[in-house]
């Protein structure tokens, strides 16, 4: 445990994931050359991402069975190969039916990638190291956001679509070699990886984790927080901000960056507040929602077009919910044993994805249903239909609080139950630092 082999082992299985967000956001910043090469509309570009997150988040449940079953390196192994088969599909797609398989095959393939390297993190490392890592992780793979907006941008400017998605899943065959080479599944001495199970008891254990307050506290926790950031870096971003705000490709490309930068900062800060207030947690997330919210309705409700240094201000607020939403798996993490953590992290990573397909498609449903042509990308993209389309958001995620606040009344009583832990309201605990304070 958290030696110099661990080390290795976190090192790779984090590139696996670089690159798994890479190829999740390669459409993300090619969706203008998506609707010249298959003359779609704005519907049916967000199904050709929809589709992909959809297979995403379907798989997530069956991924945390077979991470128990077979251990994170089989299923790296298995989503490299799906991925990389799936951009090249993509590379080579004539029409729009086959670029959906193709991200069909990206969304089976990435569904396991992130679980897997969760689960390696907690089979090499122990102790306080652990939160921080996690937080890491999802931190370091944002930097497959920024391969996608710069690199792979470039080549698709200058080369074209075929060799960009084709250098893209030779890139994934590269990095196939290297878990092969590099990573193993925990160390040798280690006695808590995966057992032989009949499904019906694996079945058991999801239900189980199903079960606990915990883990659904952890699922809208996701679910509220990475959605909005996801949708805007994903799909609806780049031709919002070069269609109804008139920016430039290469600086649409470039500023979605921000969302990447303000993550890799605020990641660190809640890794080290997670853990070190973990009964303050879901307050953290609501934290992060509400600055979301603020800073979206400012955003939405400005008179005419909003200046550029609101559009920073905007992606710097939605970079802070990528690594918020990774304190669902920490909830994860806690509430669970140790044998249930892959269906318990399958189960928490449905949320944010389920929010972001869904906040996806109806976006793309209301700027066809605005536009007088929806054929016409100039009269759809504009930024008073973006300015309605974006309101879904506040029906999608306002739903997930509520749910979130029950998950939190749930888990606090089973937690005074169990342990006799009773956590007081944030007011209160603030009054009584204050006093202290004082004292």
């Amino acid at each position: 445990m958290n030696s110099r082999r661990s080390w290795i082992v976190f090192i790779v299985g984090v590139a696996a994931y670089v690159v798994a967000i890479l190829q999740r956001s390669t459409l993300g910043v090619s969706g203008v050359a998506a609707v010249d090469r298959f003359d779609i509309t704005a519907s049916a570009l967000s199904s050709l991402a929809v589709v992909q997150l959809v297979v995403y988040a379907a798989m997530q449940i069956p991924v945390g069975l077979l991470i128990d079953r077979w251990g994170p390196r089989r299923l790296l192994i298995i989503g490299l190969v799906l991925i990389s088969v799936g951009q090249a599909v993509l590379a080579i797609a004539p029409d729009l039916a086959i670029a959906a398989l193709g991200r069909v095959c990206v969304g089976i393939g990435d569904a396991g990638i992130f679980v897997s390297v969760l689960r390696l993190v907690n089979y090499w490392f122990t102790g306080p190291i652990v939160p921080s890592l996690s937080q890491w992780t999802g931190n370091i793979g944002q930097i497959g956001q920024l391969l996608s907006a710069l690199p792979f941008a470039l080549v698709l400017n200058t080369i074209g679509w075929e060799s960009a998605y084709l250098a893209a899943a030779a890139l994934g065959v590269l990095m196939l070699i290297g878990v092969i080479i590099c990573v193993s599944d925990r160390p040798v001495d280690d006695s808590t990886g995966p057992v032989r199970r009949t499904w019906g008891s694996s079945l058991d254990i999801l239900l189980d984790s199903l079960k606990r307050p915990g883990t659904r506290l952890g699922f809208w926790a996701h679910f509220i927080t990475q959605s909005s950031g996801t949708v805007f870096s994903l799909l609806w971003g780049y031709p919002f901000m070069v269609f109804a705000l008139g920016i430039p490709e290469s600086t649409a490309a470039a500023l979605l960056l921000v969302i990447v930068f303000s993550g890799v900062v605020v990641g660190p800060i809640l890794g080290i507040l997670t853990a070190r207030f973990p009964t303050r947690r879901s307050n953290l997330v609501l934290g992060i929602v509400s600055v979301m919210g603020i800073t979206w309705t400012v955003f939405l409700a400005w008179p005419g077009q909003p200046p550029f240094w609101m559009l920073v201000v905007l992606l710097v607020s939605l970079g802070a919910g990528g690594p918020g939403s990774l304190i669902g798996f920490d909830f994860a993490r806690t509430f669970n044993h140790s044998r249930a953590l892959g269906s318990a992290n399958g189960i928490v990573n449905v949320g944010g994805f389920l929010a972001s397909f869904t906040m996806m498609f109806v976006i793309g449903l209301v700027l066809d249903v605005l536009s007088p042509d929806p054929s016409d990308a100039a009269q759809t993209y504009t930024l008073s239909s973006f300015t309605i389309a974006f309101l879904v958001q506040y029906v999608v995620i306002g739903f997930g609080v509520v749910m979130l606040f029950q998950a939190r009344r749930a888990t606090r009583t089973r937690l005074t139950e169990d342990e006799g832990i009773k956590v007081a309201p944030l007011w209160v605990a603030l009054v009584r630092w204050m006093r202290r304070g004082r004292a």
